[in-house]
């Protein structure tokens, strides 16, 4: 089987933060979506949060999904989660 050069592109790697912008934004449209169809949004923030440390778990193991949470406290208070924070 022969191939043309021209029907097979190897696509370049996307950068991380680039790939984190795009998975944010995915999660703001399905977010909007489920406020739209009645969920409220306390329900939606534990059922993301319960999925993303279902993934971390599942992908690093318990202890380092264990580590990364410990450390959520100390960022939530420094502010890296608000989005309305005016920083100074």
């Amino acid at each position: 089987m022969t191939t043309t050069s021209g029907t097979m592109h190897e696509r370049e790697p996307v950068p991380e933060h680039e790939q984190k912008r795009v998975a944010l934004g995915y999660l703001h449209e399905a977010w909007a979506e489920a406020k739209l169809d009645g969920i409220d949004g306390d329900c939606l923030a534990q059922a993301c949060l319960f999925a993303a440390l279902a993934e971390f778990v599942g992908t690093y193991g318990e202890e380092a999904a264990a580590t990364f949470a410990e450390g959520l406290g100390a960022r939530i208070r420094n502010g890296e989660f608000s989005l309305d924070q005016a920083r100074q």
